[in-house]
């Protein structure tokens, strides 16, 4: 019973139903760079679809009890590092984007959250979500998804406490403090509206990433398939010092989601990349993105936004040295 239940959340079944696909109906075979390209974007493509569906309504229904109202409610309550953890943890199940970190930024401000805990809340959330952990949890096994969950709440936490002792609350732009949003009633939901709440956000979440999520799972075709696995492990595998700096560097000015770049991931883990690498690659695209600091600037002063890299940065490139490290544990 326990054999067939972890079949299913490996999706064995349908690695097998798809390698069939490949080679009966494409008559391609899987040996050959092309079968196992086509295999793993349609396998990739269905699974992270599944995996989509499920978490993203999951978290959305316990969501429905958390909207920004209560978020800033709560953190505002708390102080020192137990107000870190809380933000960090609250990321994680709170939705977020490029688009929404200003309208976020302004609100915790104007409720009164300390400026640590703000960032321990944005550096957090674009690094770990739900979706992210259903598909490394999917791929890689629970203790690799457990390990990303908690290294990046720590750098959430230890970012945020950084730039809390740093006392940079001269470098917000004054009008953010000027801004008086006002209260506003948290609406009460029925079970039938959070329901169709949840199936709401999948739909709408699902729309916004899919064009990200093709890309990336592309991308993790390409290389699946044709990237020299040797040339890979030699220059970019956990035996190289410098690996892990090189990814996040290149990280920085790309945009994508988690989800978009989970995919490549993989396929880079798969041909012998450190596991420290590809995350680090990954953390680095989603939560240190160009745009994204385009769109803070118009929040944060110049010297807010380089403490803000310099020290997420730091914090990933650790935790990419730390998956290498202790990648034959997770294995």
């Amino acid at each position: 019973m326990l054999s067939w239940v972890n079949n299913i959340l490996k999706f064995t079944w349908l690695y097998k139903l798809i390698e069939r696909l490949v080679e009966n109906v494409f008559k391609v075979p899987m040996s050959t760079r092309l079968g196992s390209s086509i295999h793993f974007f349609i396998y990739d493509t269905i699974k992270i679809i599944i995996l989509l569906a499920i978490m993203i309504f999951t978290i959305s229904y316990i969501r429905s009890y958390f909207p920004p109202e209560r978020t800033k409610k709560i953190l505002s309550r708390f102080q020192g590092i137990t107000g870190n953890i809380m933000a960090s943890l609250l990321g994680i199940v709170t939705p977020f984007c490029s688009c929404s970190s200003v309208p976020i930024f302004i609100g915790f401000v104007e409720a009164g959250v300390p400026l640590g805990l703000t960032f321990s809340f944005l550096i957090t959330s674009p690094i770990v979500n739900e979706a992210a952990f259903a598909i490394l949890l999917a791929s890689f096994g629970w203790k690799i998804a457990t390990v990303y969950v908690v290294t990046g709440v720590v750098v959430g936490v230890i970012g945020g406490l950084i730039i809390g002792n740093l006392h940079m609350e001269k470098e917000v732009e004054e009008y953010v403090y000027q801004i008086q949003m006002g209260e506003t009633e948290i609406e009460k939901l029925t079970t039938k509206q959070r329901v169709r709440f949840a199936l709401d956000n999948v739909r709408d979440i699902v729309k916004r990433i899919w064009l990200f999520l093709m890309i990336g799972i592309g991308i993790g075709a390409v290389i699946h398939g044709w990237a020299p696995a040797p040339v890979l492990a030699k220059y970019a595998g956990p035996n190289n010092p410098f690996a892990v700096f090189v990814a996040v560097v290149i990280g920085i000015p790309l945009y994508s989601n988690a989800l978009g770049t989970i995919p490549i991931a993989e396929a880079l883990i798969n041909k012998g990349v450190g596991i420290g690498t590809a995350l680090s690659f990954m953390m680095a695209t989603t939560a240190l993105s160009l745009p994204e600091m385009i769109l803070l600037r118009k929040v944060i002063k110049p010297k807010l936004i380089k403490a803000f890299v310099i020290i997420t940065g730091i914090g990933i490139i650790v935790v990419g040295y730390l998956f290498n490290g202790i990648s034959h544990l997770l294995i």
